[in-house]
């Protein structure tokens, strides 16, 4: 079973302006053949986000002309675009709209779907998409709109930013690519404006900017991220976000739009597996955007220094947004154009600067949450997420049925690099059922093919184990599937791999044909596509979990756990641990480390010696 919108890095797809004049071309033959007589250049089969489609199609049509004067195109963006004004510009209040600040207004909106009071609540991001048309027609309308059109069409743009800004409530499902969406289009349309008319809406999109999206960022892994339909980054919609913020900057020069795309960008860049995979958000946890992340992650890939591109991508949507049968929808217009007119080139080597939430080098790569606690471990092409036990998430020792990962205290972290291996070590104060405070010492080490994970604790009665992963996906290269395997795994002590005993829906077995966001969104609190996958999942009691017990040979007082994730040469793992002055010695058969006391250094940071 492959995961339906994990397939190829983004950076591989085609991305010359060879490459994007034959999208275009492909365009134009679509939306020629199915132009009606009407001029609507929707798809046939579209029942909803349709309220901008065909304008969007137009748009495109408008950029092909552009660069290839095509004389068949001038009539078709003249015909669709009077379509547009005619029948999708709606001016009479959509019944049941629940966001309204003025009743009446009779400023022009977008509808989600055309029937009336069907489902009036996606309204505002279709006027947001709207406007974005518009303003990119409007930008390219010279030589091939008319007059009378471009001031009718102007017209309707201004009443779209109204209708947005003054109408309704800003950003009403809290959406951050939405509300920085609607940000652009201001900043568009004020181009468009004579000065004295155009630079109170550039001001009011600052302004919202500022104190409506920016004022309220959510903190996730040390960052300061736009709040996504009320959580801090979903993985489908953050990479859109970075887009607008890409834009935003491009066509406004505001510094402010840099630096928030430089640390969303950072973000990204550390949550993302070497091999590009991710999951987990408030609104979708699997399902990756494609062509609408490109503008973004090049944008600022090249301004951070790092290869965001090998960012998973649906390449289904690759150039524009099409339907299951492939026909074209524009949608997403907005977002190929830029892209296209954007010469940014792909960054594509890693960044080599260390990151707190990130260990990575070569194909292995850990990303870690707030706590220091890995949420995907990837290594020797298997992908693994913190397991469950207990209703309890994550990756440590466990003891009596409790899971010792989260900190009591302060985190520190210590990163260590040689000529040929990457190190973290993680130390965090925890306290199990018993309440006794112990310090959790976390040792991650790579060559960039194998990771070895050292875990040292105060001894632990009982029989504990080390909760060592949930292995969930493997990489086939273009496509990601789904496993139950444990992968190339070894440990000091025994290992095994246990599945949960229920087969209800809060115990996730991964030999099961249900996808991990499938299994999210089961356990979310609103239908699927409206809940919240990310909060669903922390309602999981169990899962298919890796279970290491202690490592032989521990000095006395402590437990110690090690597994090694890659075959490392298929050489045998016995690693050996000593009590020194220095700390806790661990040789294994590719390196030595010693890993400091717990109090740490004369500032209480830990130290890590690494020899290789």
């Amino acid at each position: 079973m492959h995961l339906t919108h994990q397939r190829g890095p983004l950076h591989d797809l085609p991305d010359s302006p060879e490459a994007y004049d034959a999208v275009l071309a492909d365009v134009v033959e679509q939306a020629l053949a199915r132009l009606t007589p009407e001029g609507n250049l929707e798809h046939p089969d579209s029942d909803d986000d349709i309220g901008d489609t065909s304008l969007g199609i137009t748009s495109l049509l408008a950029l092909a002309w552009q660069r290839g004067k095509d004389p068949r195109l001038p009539e078709a963006v003249h015909r669709s675009l009077a379509f547009h004004l005619r029948e999708r510009v709606y001016i009479e209040d959509n019944p049941g709209y629940p966001n309204l600040r003025v009743r009446d207004s009779g400023l022009p909106y977008a509808r989600y779907t055309l029937a009336t009071g069907a489902h009036p609540i996606g309204d505002w991001p279709s006027t947001v998409w709207a406007l974005l048309q518009a303003v990119n027609v409007l930008d390219l309308a010279d030589g091939l709109v008319d007059d009378t059109q471009r001031a009718r069409l102007l017209e309707v743009a201004r009443g779209y930013w109204r209708w947005l800004t003054e109408a309704t409530f800003f950003n009403p499902q809290e959406a951050g690519n939405q509300a920085i969406g609607c940000v652009v289009g201001g900043l568009m349309l004020a181009r468009q404006l004579p000065p004295p008319e155009g630079e109170p809406v550039r001001t009011r999109a600052l302004e919202l900017y500022t104190d409506k999206i920016r004022a309220h960022r959510v903190r996730d892994r040390g960052a300061l991220l736009p709040p996504e339909h009320g959580g801090a980054y979903d993985n489908n919609y953050g990479p859109i976000s970075l887009s607008f913020l890409a834009q935003a900057h491009r066509i406004s020069g505001e510094e402010i739009f840099a630096e928030d795309g430089d640390a969303l960008a950072r973000y990204i860049d550390a949550r993302l597996t070497g091999g590009g995979f991710d999951n987990g958000g408030p609104r979708y946890s699997e399902q990756h955007s494609a062509f609408e992340s490109v503008l973004g992650l090049r944008y600022f890939g090249a301004r951070i220094g790092s290869d965001l591109g090998r960012y998973r991508c649906d390449s289904r949507w690759a150039r524009h947004a099409v339907n299951a049968g492939g026909g074209v929808d524009g949608h997403f217009a907005w977002m190929l154009i830029w892209q296209i007119q954007d010469t940014t080139r792909w960054h594509r080597e890693p960044s080599e600067a260390p990151v707190r939430h990130q260990l990575r080098a070569g194909t292995v790569s850990v990303a870690f949450d707030s706590h220091l606690t890995p949420t995907v471990v990837e290594a020797a092409g298997t992908y693994y997420l913190p397991a469950a036990v207990n209703r309890q998430h994550g990756h440590g020792p466990v003891t009596e049925g409790f899971l010792l990962c989260r900190p009591m205290g302060e985190v520190r972290v210590r990163d260590v690099r040689t000529a040929t291996l990457a190190a973290k070590l993680v130390t965090k104060p925890v306290v199990g059922r018993d309440h006794v405070l112990r310090h959790l010492r976390s040792l991650y080490v790579t060559d960039g093919t194998t990771l070895w994970v050292t875990v040292a604790v105060e001894h632990l009665d009982g029989t504990p184990y080390l909760l060592a992963g949930l292995p969930y996906a493997t990489d086939d290269g273009d496509r990601i599937r789904r496993t139950a395997q444990p992968g190339d795994v070894a440990s000091a002590g025994p290992l095994r791999l246990t599945h949960p005993q229920s087969a209800d829906v809060d115990h996730f077995d991964a030999r099961s044909d249900i996808s991990q966001e499938q299994a999210a969104f089961a356990l979310a609190a609103d239908p699927r596509g409206y809940g919240n996958p990310d909060e669903g999942w922390r309602h999981l009691l169990s899962s298919t979990a890796l279970e290491a017990d202690p490592a032989p040979g521990a000095p006395e007082g402590l437990s110690v756990f090690a597994v090694r994730y890659g075959g490392a040469g298929d050489a045998d793992f016995t690693p050996v641990f000593e009590a020194t002055p220095e700390g806790l010695r661990v040789c294994t058969e590719a390196f030595t480390a010693v890993i400091g006391d717990a109090a740490g250094d004369a500032h209480g940071e830990p130290e890590l010696t690494l020899l290789d």
